[in-house]
């Protein structure tokens, strides 16, 4: 077929890969490394993480908790605006929890997680060179990065996602959408663990709305601004800055949604937290985990290997040696030992079950004695059990003895 059949309708051949280039033409790595979790491009695990958490604090602290009575309005804000004994009460956790929660998941994605020796250089400006894996057989090597040029600690790994050392790494969040390591891993853990504690206690207030509601409305309606409201079905939200008015119905949709929402979150929460929990009771990282299971193999997935079978037609037996019992492969026949009777053994040519074998050429075929009867196996093997074969030659011996008698 010449080219001009191949180049039809002026149509140019397809290919898979540029001429003359290299394998690292194909990749795209980032061109430059990245500084912390605010820099472009930012993850949509990111986003959907901020989203989450600015829909809990209006619903909860908008919403829901201004319609708890007076002295728990005021603990779950984590504020005590009263000399009131009953209001000075000791900070709940819902206020502290939440903003705990802002000022580490801040914290957590603006520091910079790379190795004291990548931070001294202070410039991320210039591409990082790309990995030649035909020079370097990994990318740190002797701890120095062949990437970012430098010595790195022992425990530092290089991220593909960030572009550059990470010390003491544990795993890249998406959530963060910046590496954990070393210098951030402390503010990640109470990130999680602010969240989680934040998220029951609001579970627990909007079901305490919820409940109150349709047993005594009237607890959640001690607020001046219901004074002007006419109806029970009327609520108001955003107190006590912006009443704003609402009906029953949209106040237990809303209620609905938000425990769906948190349980779901908390299933993730929860998870993860108990999950690090986990490693730091075992002293290792996320890293190291992944790594000691891909090096520990699945229990499941081993296979059973059967002793081999002797490709030369020989028996089977088991015996025993110095009280261990073992596979013994052997081209004798079969004995069966019986107390009072003589030893006796199958012939060598003897084929119970009536089939002559293929013989290797120049070797004499043993054909059974005429007048002996073949035994088959009723479920049709080649092998029989020694017992049955031994009565069966004793049979055969007492009719012959008898037929010798005169």
């Amino acid at each position: 077929m010449d080219q001009q059949t191949l180049n039809c309708f002026g149509r140019h051949r397809r290919r898979t890969a540029p001429q003359n280039s290299s394998r690292n033409e194909l990749f795209a790595p980032p061109l430059h490394s990245r500084i912390n979790g605010w820099s472009l491009p930012l993850h949509g695990f990111q986003l959907v993480a901020w989203l989450i958490y600015c829909f809990m604090a209006i619903v909860g602290f908008g919403v829901y908790i201004p319609l708890l009575p007076a002295p728990w309005s005021f603990a779950a804000y984590a504020v005590s605006f009263t000399d009131h004994p009953q209001k000075q009460k000791c900070f709940m956790l819902i206020g502290t929890a939440f903003v705990l929660h802002l000022v580490t998941h801040v914290v957590a994605v603006t520091i910079d997680p790379a190795d004291v020796s990548v931070r001294r250089r202070k410039d991320y400006s210039s591409p990082m060179p790309v990995f030649d894996n035909t020079k370097h057989q990994h990318v740190i090597d002797n701890l120095h990065c062949t990437l970012c040029e430098v010595d790195v600690g022992p425990k530092a790994k290089h991220c593909s996602t960030c572009n550059k050392c990470i010390a003491d790494f544990d795993h890249h969040c998406k959530w963060l959408n910046n590496c954990v390591g070393g210098r951030n891993y402390w503010f990640f853990f109470v990130t999680i663990s602010s969240a989680v504690i934040g998220m029951i206690l609001l579970v627990l207030v909007v079901l305490f709305v919820f409940i109150e509601h349709y047993v005594n409305p009237s607890v959640l309606r001690t607020s001046p601004q219901f004074q002007t409201v006419k109806g029970n079905n009327t609520w108001l939200v955003f107190l006590p800055a912006a009443p704003l008015e609402t009906g029953s119905i949209s106040l237990l949709a809303l209620a609905f949604i938000t425990i769906l929402l948190a349980l779901a979150v908390l299933l993730l929460l929860c998870h993860l937290l108990c999950f690090h929990i986990y490693l730091l009771s075992q002293g290792i990282s996320t890293y190291e985990y992944i790594v000691q299971k891909r090096q520990t193999p699945n229990p499941k997935e081993k296979e059973q290997v059967p002793p081999p079978l002797p490709s030369n037609g020989a028996t089977a037996q088991m015996e025993e040696v110095s009280g261990e019992r073992h596979l013994d492969y052997s081209s004798k026949s079969p004995t069966q030992m019986i107390p009072g009777e003589p030893v006796m053994s199958l012939p060598m040519g003897w084929n119970p079950s009536g089939i002559e074998k293929p013989q290797a050429p120049g070797q004499s075929v043993v054909k059974p004695a005429e007048g002996r009867p073949i035994v088959q196996d009723p479920l049709g093997s080649s092998i029989m059990d020694a017992a049955v074969v031994h009565q069966q030659l004793m049979t055969d011996a007492q009719t012959q003895a008898k037929e010798q008698m005169p």
